[in-house]
């Protein structure tokens, strides 16, 4: 175990809002062990933005890990060459050119064909009704597998979300990814015969043309999955909240064309305040000292990319939302080797069609008083509602 200051957390704050004992570490123990999360924490954005890139010492390679486990053995477990093979290989689907001139004119499809079948003036759950089909269809389109429905999609990536955050053992957690990650290799191997007589440009499709071996497809469209569905869902309904609840920055991203700011720069600046991606685990791969604190070989860190985006080193008002913000310094897409293969794509979904085209849409968009707004993770964190009235 490292020597860091031992510090302990109520699990269940935590997971209301993180930020406040975030805040502490930072200011008190920057690298702290957290006995309720059996790791020792990294907060500091410094700390966080060299270690990551410290493959040989911080590794993403964790055979007793959670997401080894349930998931497979995946890209983002592995480093150096055997990542980079992998990693290549998806490349062909994720890349800025694929992305630009084959999936966004997709996406746009998705996104006018759901908002059609909102009814005017109707109240709705935003996440419910637009973010989570959304991103579901998109990333049905994205793995290849368009033999599901965006529920499944859903409920899979939720599943195998919960079970590699899943540090306290609950065993109905675990049986529920493990229904999950079931349910995906059946979809596979539904869509294997017709992948292989008509490939795409799809993750399974251009996998299975590189000859990577089975089981490791099947790890990596899991892997897709689990990051592809939750976090983008979480973003939109998000960053949609955050500006509907910030009107003034709302109007300054739709005269965008005139100068002012970005729906991109929106995106990327709730993506820093609350980052869907809260934490990386790692493995210490060898003895290793950061000033007063040494770790062992073997055990386990996190990386605490939402508490690195909120730096008061780098960022000043880090705890408010402001779309003016350079978020050059986020690391919500993490850094260096394993910087999130699907953030081109992400972008895309989000900054490019979600949120123009909502706010486009709709004549009026606002939130319903009749609910209040639920947040909640710090491994992985967002909306779990979003009530709003669609003033078309």
């Amino acid at each position: 175990m490292s020597t860091a200051p031992r510090i302990d957390i109520d699990p269940v704050a935590f997971w209301a809002d993180p930020y406040p004992m975030l805040a502490k570490m930072r200011k008190e123990a920057p690298i702290a062990f957290v006995p309720q999360l059996g790791s020792t924490l990294l907060t500091s954005r410094d700390d966080i933005s060299i270690s990551e890139k410290q493959i040989d010492v911080f590794s993403s390679h964790q055979p007793a890990g959670l997401m080894n486990r349930l998931m497979g053995h995946n890209m983002m477990r592995k480093d150096g060459d055997a990542h980079q093979i992998e990693r290549r290989a998806m490349f062909p689907t994720v890349s800025p050119k694929t992305v630009k001139a084959h999936w966004t004119a997709l996406f746009q499809a998705h996104a006018d064909r759901i908002i059609e079948g909102i009814q005017p003036g109707s109240r709705i759950d935003f996440m419910r009704d637009f973010a989570l089909p959304f991103s579901g269809e998109c990333l049905k389109s994205i793995t290849g597998l368009t033999n599901i429905g965006f529920a499944d999609m859903d409920g899979w990536s939720q599943g195998m979300i919960e079970g590699i955050a899943n540090y306290g053992g609950d065993p109905a957690v675990e049986a529920r990814c493990h229904a999950a990650t079931s349910g995906i290799d059946a979809a596979i191997d539904d869509i294997l015969p017709v992948m292989r007589k008509h490939p795409d440009q799809s993750i399974l499709g251009v996998l299975l043309a590189s000859d990577m071996p089975m089981e490791s497809v099947r790890a990596n469209v899991k892997l897709a999955i689990s990051g592809g569905q939750n976090e983008p869902r979480k973003a939109i309904a998000g960053t949609v909240w955050a500006l509907l609840t910030h009107p003034d920055q709302l109007d300054l991203v739709r005269k965008g064309e005139q100068g002012e700011v970005t729906w991109l720069e929106a995106f990327e600046e709730y993506a820093r305040w609350i980052s869907p991606i809260g934490m990386s685990p790692r493995r210490i791969a060898k003895p290793w000292s950061i000033r007063d604190v040494t770790f062992e070989t073997d055990e386990r860190v996190f990386l605490m990319f939402g508490s690195a985006n909120r730096d008061e080193k780098h960022f000043e008002r880090a705890d408010q939302f402001d779309v003016r913000r350079d978020t050059s310094k986020s690391v919500a897409f993490g850094a260096g080797p394993h910087f999130c293969a699907g953030a081109w794509a992400s972008r895309a979904m989000i900054a490019d069609v979600a949120l123009p085209t909502v706010f486009a849409r709709a004549k009026g968009i606002e939130l319903a008083d009749d609910e209040p707004v639920r947040i909640g993770g710090w491994a992985f964190r967002g909306l779990q509602n979003l009530p709003v009235r669609w003033l078309q």
